[in-house]
């Protein structure tokens, strides 16, 4: 059992500019295709960088607060009850900023697969992770600007 009252916070985010609490109640309750998360946002921070998904579709609950969000149409600000969906690919890109001065909460559910990739805009990055259901597996990211072709590094089999 999970409760939003007492939430069990299992993922910290302490990055400068990124501090947030993170309770992933899906995997507490052992959910394997669905995604559901609390997070709250202390003043004058962001709950994670600007990034799209790939594979996952979101909608996002505005429990407390009133967080800005951005998007590719640009910066608003969300009032508590609001209810936000970010489908696949770079029109979902998303991201929630507290500019206020009190603590913001949001609960996201998300698809689930059995992976995602992920973009990042702002530092040009990309993630591939493993979705597990209890945790743990490839969590890898890299430059957009590395990018190779098809074929670098392949050789023919020797026959």
């Amino acid at each position: 059992m999970a409760n939003l009252n007492s939430p069990d916070f299992d993922e910290p985010r302490e990055h400068e500019g990124f501090h947030a609490r993170r309770a992933r109640v899906g995997h507490q309750l052992g959910a394997e295709r669905l995604g559901v998360s609390l997070w709250e946002i202390p003043a004058g921070q962001a709950a994670y960088p600007y990034h799209y998904h790939l594979v996952e579709e979101e909608l996002v609950v505005v429990l407390e607060g009133s967080p800005m969000l951005r998007t590719p149409q640009g910066l608003r600000q969300l009032e508590e009850g609001e209810i936000c969906s970010f489908r696949r690919g770079e029109q979902g890109a998303h991201q929630f900023i507290n500019q206020s001065g009190d603590i913001v909460r949001l609960m996201a559910l998300s698809t689930n697969g059995d992976a995602d990739v992920v973009i990042y805009p702002d530092s040009g990055k990309l993630g591939a992770a493993e979705r597990l259901p209890h945790g743990g597996g490839l969590h890898k990211f890299f430059r957009l600007a590395d990018e190779v072709d098809y074929w670098d590094g392949e050789q023919p089999p020797s026959a």
